[in-house]
């Protein structure tokens, strides 16, 4: 979404990551100053986008993208993260779950926060608390983590009724190390993961999970740093919020209890 834009607009997009480092993020953006971008889309590590204004000091045009923001002068294009968790988790209580197993990354990041409360706001909803829901943090959101964290799950003395993961790589994992134990999906365990990346689909369990409008986040931050570009005064900032929407496949497809 964003080289379709940039492209139709006659600019090349340059790609730098942060790796979740609040460091190299600023070190980064440091070096596209000095190259003079025309201006930069950043989805910051933090919560306080505090790197970013170091651009805008030296007359950089900045969106936050897959970020929100509740500042009034600043343009941001998210998903609302609390609504997607709150999706998933909803659809596994509704399809019989009763306990579940909420595999996520470091609670720096944001997305892992937000579809945290989402989840348990979904619990709330069906009179269930805190402890119907059982957290496994893992260090990085890869297959590899999730993997892990499914051994976890299978060490334990009873496995939950379904597994959320934050990601699809992470469900993908853990999807990966329960079919191998042989754990039926979703038969006796559901598993939904999150963003509906390409690969879910085709998984050996196809897999459900909350899709986000990747390309549609793409194009409309990348519309709005470019209106700012070209005319800084008269811009009027917009923070566009998206809603995520459920996709249910086979890993979760399964009557009410």
């Amino acid at each position: 979404g964003v080289e379709d834009v940039a492209s139709e607009r006659g600019y090349a997009v340059l790609l730098s990551s942060s790796a979740e480092s609040g460091e190299r993020e600023q070190r980064n953006l440091r070096v596209l100053a000095e190259q003079r971008v025309r201006g930069v889309l950043v989805t910051p590590v933090g919560d306080d986008g505090q790197n970013a204004d170091l651009l805008r000091d030296r007359g950089v045009q900045v969106v936050l993208l897959d970020h929100p923001t509740p500042r009034a002068n600043q343009c941001s294009v998210a998903v609302d993260d609390m609504a997607g968790g709150e999706l998933a988790v909803g659809h596994l209580l509704d399809r019989g779950a009763r306990s579940i197993a909420f595999v996520t990354g470091p609670s720096a990041l944001r997305q892992c926060t937000d579809r945290r409360k989402g989840a348990l706001r979904a619990l709330r909803a069906a009179g269930l608390g805190r402890n119907a829901m059982t957290e496994l943090t893992v260090p990085a959101m890869n297959a590899r983590n999730g993997q892990e964290a499914a051994r976890r799950l299978l060490e334990a003395k009873t496995l939950p009724d379904a597994v959320f993961c934050a990601n699809d790589l992470l469900a993908l994992g853990v999807l990966r190390v329960l079919l191998r134990a042989g754990v039926k999906v979703p038969a006796d365990v559901a598993v939904i993961g999150y963003d509906d990346i390409e690969f879910s689909a085709a998984a050996a369990v196809p897999l459900s999970s909350v899709r986000q409008p990747t390309y549609q986040l793409g194009r409309i931050a990348t519309e709005l740093l470019l209106e700012e570009c070209d005319d800084t005064e008269t811009h009027a900032h917009q923070q566009v919020m998206f809603q995520p929407e459920l996709v249910v496949r086979d890993s979760t497809e399964r009557s009410p209890r």
